[in-house]
């Protein structure tokens, strides 16, 4: 597992063994939130929530979108193309 970014005390991690298409999992606070980052031009969208509540969901995508660049950079580092 790799810390892609922090956000809000949050990690978005991207897990060495993932699958595509290419995607973060937000962890913290007891919640877990998966994003689909639809490199390279986002914008990044919900998959999963496990205990977010919404209005937080919505500030993490912005900061995911905020980001991508990065995210999808190290997405490719660690598993190739995006697609």
């Amino acid at each position: 597992m790799s810390t892609a970014l922090t956000i809000f005390g949050l990690r978005a991690v991207l897990y060495p063994n993932g699958h595509r298409p290419a995607h973060v999992h937000v962890i913290g606070n007891g919640c877990e939130a998966v994003f689909n980052l639809h490199c390279p031009n986002g914008p990044p969208e919900l998959r999963e929530n496990y205990a977010f509540s919404r209005k937080d969901v919505v500030k993490l995508a912005d900061e995911l979108a905020a980001n991508l660049a990065t995210l999808c950079d190290k997405w490719r580092q660690i598993h190739g193309h995006h697609e």
